[in-house]
């Protein structure tokens, strides 16, 4: 999606990885998300009301960061971050559940110094589009579905996980095309 919204805005285009940090026996759940610069969100409430111990927090961060190491390695190789600095970043992603993982980015984002934040999903849950409305200077999205149990993957016809090899293959090809 972002490719193809960086092509017709004909803009440069950048990577963020973020990933969520799962709860203790509960791999949907999500206690908080990291970034790839290192920033991270906690979400206290779901801390507080699971009984999750500093150390568990400690240990669940330390996994999910070395993991978003090696995969911005793999995506971004050693490539610096594009300038933001008074520019209006676009971020995008396939939809919005609990948000925790879009306001990482977004944090992230907020320390290149951009002009503003556009948050751009297809879908969101209230919950996850009221989460990042408060940190983003405007989320767009085409539908905001108020449900009590929100699954992105039942919004879309084909839903499965994209894995590395075809996320390697995309970008290798927007960087030829881009890079004329």
């Amino acid at each position: 999606m972002a490719m193809e919204i960086a092509s017709a805005l004909q803009s440069d285009m950048d990577i963020i990885v973020c990933r969520k940090l799962a709860l203790p026996n509960n791999p949907e759940g999500g206690l908080g998300a990291v970034a790839d610069d290192g920033t991270s969100v906690l979400n206290q409430d779901v801390i507080d009301r699971n009984g999750i111990s500093p150390e568990q927090i400690e240990y669940e961060l330390s996994q999910v960061k070395a993991t978003v190491k090696q995969r911005s390695l793999k995506y971004k190789g050693e490539s610096v971050a594009s300038r933001l600095t008074g520019k209006t970043a676009i971020i995008v992603d396939d939809g919005l559940a609990s948000g925790i993982t879009m306001e990482v980015a977004v944090e992230s984002v907020k320390h290149r110094r951009p002009k503003e934040i556009i948050v751009a999903v297809p879908l969101a849950s209230t919950k996850g589009y009221d989460r990042v409305s408060k940190v983003a200077n405007r989320v767009v999205a085409c539908a905001v579905a108020r449900m009590p149990q929100f699954y992105l993957a039942d919004f879309y016809r084909n839903w499965r996980d994209i894995s590395d090899d075809e996320v390697l293959l995309a970008l290798k090809q927007w960087r030829r095309r881009h890079s004329l």
